[in-house]
């Protein structure tokens, strides 16, 4: 659910301006809870296209990447775990945008960054608004807003790249508001975006590894000219195709050729289209009390045909192919198959590629009811908020059997839809929240309360039956929660402020999962220095698990039904969390500007009890054991050199070493996640007062790291990655 706490601008029409947390990054010192943003001038000196890059810049998340460009994201926040941002509520504009974010939260889509205008992310108390999942906290992405300029004045922006690996994006959006009488204004925004890269990773026979994306968005608003009401349509609409895979390599293939692709992932493809209905409305009802509703639609398809596992040497059944690159040289038939060399030919059927084919589909409601007023001399911000949702996940799934015959990949057996798998999981949710903002002299005081009532079922059809026409295997579940929290900030001083507070952690259950719910209590305590010109905070954080949930996915290595969830028993999460920035100079005063700033988190995540798990990133765990994919030390700084017609920027990034299983002590070669220090760079300059040059390096000195084991096997971050072109303004 969405938050109303800022104050409509009458003369914005953005009405999401009303669903924010935050209006502008200063607003972030006083919020209950610990809050991130990044707004467009942030965004743009990179121009990243990857999200794990945009991330780097705040503190408390973790990032598992997977394939290089951040088609995949995994993200975390404070230890929540990083498969398929599953522990954490992602949304644009206010609005879930996960495929089915209650009934499979693991599904992946996810926003191109390229197109989005600010990034927020609510962690502590400030995240139990949100939900459903409040262990760690929430991504909001803000997509481009209808601009604010006069009436009947265009505003747009195009920017046109190229780089290496045929690296191509063109991105631009223009709009504007008009008059239409009797004091109503319409204003629309229309958007585009096209990415494409060949890819960076060279199959052994050939072939494309990239990928091609087109992304457009429309939005219709109408607005009264007092400000009192606002209304705006948005629809987005999405299609991918990327040649990727979940084959990684053997740590000797990966030291000798890191970014080798074996023969046995050349047919493998994902397609993906997805589609976003919003409609939003704001009516101020009196200057103090505004009610904001929102409803909208997402449908996503996704068919990822991809290799999922290796005949064994019986001829009885299947090795996947995380166990053979973990153990090449007990499975060398199945790495021959992998491998196909040219020449080769390898066992009829030996190779099979997963048809996983699914359909997904989200629906709700949601309004915010804020109002503001006064007790004495205690002000209070009062909101109340509902959301009903609904959402489902269609697998209609089938396997095909290939074998390799002289390093081609030729169809023996088609499977027959449905063979694999096929069934429906789906959900419906109620969730209700309320808080007040108690501000009393220099003391403000923020308790909230989140309900959440969700209905969970599964039904399977036989593997025979893809009319579903027969009978079907029905399980239900439902959870009702309620969710706690509260923030203080108290201000000694005029830039000073001391925040704690506390929340209920909670995660949703996966339909016909038999698993406890993951719920936790979280807590966090710091300080806030600073105004608008300089800042540095200081946060610590303590989440103690009750039940660490796990889920089955391919992206995890399989080896397990996938949906099964799996208990971890109670765990620790603790660590601190630091940013600093400051502006040196000023352009209009000095000629020019310095900004610097850093960010770094240390974190500290044990298991506390002692089990055996058939859930490959834990298997078996002893108590005092440290979690997977989370680096004890993180760090980021920023600095640049801004002059009246040039702009230079560098960051630099450094992630410590992290294990891909459980565990403790020296982390051995097979389970080391490789730790590295990245440096990028970008510059613009101006050719006229609206066009510039861009352009960008990530990855400068092309460092080579072993960045995850999952889903299978070595893969490697990306390597140096330039673009450059032209912007223009209007």
């Amino acid at each position: 659910m969405a938050d109303t706490a800022a104050a409509f601008d009458a003369g914005s029409g953005q009405i999401i301006d009303s669903i924010v947390v935050t209006g502008s990054k200063s607003d972030t010192l006083d919020i209950g809870g610990s809050v991130q943003r990044l707004d467009t001038a942030d965004l743009e000196r990179f121009s990243y296209g990857d999200i794990n890059r945009v991330l780097r810049q705040i503190p408390g998340v973790y990032l598992q990447e997977e394939e290089g460009f951040g088609l995949r994201p995994n993200i975390g926040i404070r230890g929540s775990g990083t498969d398929r941002n599953g522990r954490i509520t992602v949304m644009e504009d206010g609005v879930l945008i996960g495929p089915a974010p209650y009934s499979a939260p693991a599904a992946y889509y996810f926003p191109r960054p390229a197109r989005i205008a600010a990034v927020e992310v609510a962690k502590g108390p400030a995240a139990i608004k949100y939900g459903p999942m409040t262990v760690g906290g929430a991504l909001n992405l803000f997509s481009t807003p209808i601009p604010d300029v006069a009436a009947r004045t265009l505003a747009g922006k195009a920017e046109l790249l190229i780089g290496n690996h045929d690296g191509r994006r063109a991105h631009g959006w223009a709009g504007g508001w008009a008059p239409l009488g009797g004091g109503i204004e319409i204003g629309a925004l229309a958007e585009g975006l096209y990415e494409h890269s060949s890819g960076f990773k060279v199959l052994d026979i050939g072939g494309d590894t990239g990928f091609e994306i087109t992304d457009w968005t429309v939005k219709l608003g109408l607005r009264s000219t007092d400000g009192r009401h606002a209304l705006e349509f948005k629809y987005q609409n999405y299609d991918e195709t990327s040649n990727e895979t979940y084959l990684g390599l053997t740590l000797a293939d990966f030291a000798l050729s890191p970014n080798r692709r074996y023969n046995g992932s050349q047919a493998d493809v994902m397609d993906v289209a997805h589609t976003t209905y919003q409609f939003s409305h704001r009516f101020d009802i009196t200057p103090n009390i505004n009610l904001t509703t929102v409803a909208y639609r997402t449908d996503t398809a996704r068919t990822w045909y991809k290799l999922n596992d290796v005949r064994n040497s019986a001829n009885t059944g299947w090795v996947t192919i995380g166990s053979v690159l973990d153990n090449p040289v007990a499975n060398p038939l199945q790495m021959a198959d992998l491998i196909g060399a040219n020449g080769f030919t390898g066992r009829a059927g030996a190779l099979r590629v997963r048809n996983n084919n699914r359909v997904y589909q989200a629906t709700g409601v949601q309004s915010v009811l804020t109002a503001r007023f006064g007790t004495g001399a205690v002000a209070h911000t009062l909101e109340l908020s509902a959301r009903y949702h609904e959402d489902d996940e269609d697998r209609l799934q089938q396997d095909d059997r290939y074998q390799m015959v002289n390093s081609r990949m030729m169809l023996t057996t088609p499977g027959v839809p449905g063979s694999q798998d096929n069934r429906i999981g789906d959900a419906k949710a109620w969730a209700f929240f309320i808080r007040d903002t108690i501000e009393a002299g220099n003391v403000t005081i923020v308790p909230g309360l989140r309900y959440e009532a969700i209905d969970l079922r599964q039904t399977r059809w036989a593997l025979t039956d893809p009319a579903r026409s027969g009978a079907t295997t029905v399980a239900k579940s439902n959870v009702d929660v309620f969710i706690p929290g509260i923030s203080a900030t108290w201000r000694p001083a005029e830039n000073v402020r001391i925040v704690a507070g506390a929340h209920r952690g909670f995660a949703s259950p996966g339909p016909g999962s038999p698993i406890d719910p993951e719920t936790s209590w979280n807590y966090e305590a710091g300080v806030k220095l600073g105004n608008e010109a300089w800042r540095t905070e200081v946060i610590g954080f303590f989440n103690d698990y009750r039940n660490l949930v796990g889920t089955c996915t391919a992206s995890t290595g399989g080896n397990c039904n996938i949906g099964d969830q799996f208990a971890g028993g109670k765990v620790d999460v603790k660590g601190v969390e630091i940013t600093a920035g400051r502006t040196f100079g000023r352009i209009a005063n000095d000629g020019f500007e310095l900004p610097v700033s850093i960010a770094y988190t240390f974190t500290d995540a044990q298991f506390k009890t002692s089990f055996a798990s058939g859930y490959e990133p834990w298997g078996t765990v002893t108590a005092g054991d440290r979690l997977p994919y989370l680096p004890r030390h993180q760090m980021t700084v920023n600095a640049g050199l801004a002059l009246k017609a040039a702009r230079l920027n560098a960051t630099l990034n450094w992630v410590g070493k992290a294990r891909a299983t459980a565990g403790r002590g020296a982390i051995v070669p097979a389970d080391r996640i490789d730790d590295r220090v990245l440096i990028d760079l970008s510059a613009e300059v101006d050719l006229l007062p609206n066009v510039s040059l861009f352009g960008s390096v990530q990855n400068l000195f092309d460092v080579t790291y072993n960045a995850a084991f999952s889903p299978a096997g070595a893969r490697p971050g990306a390597p140096r990655l330039a673009i450059g072109g032209i912007r223009a303004r209007f």
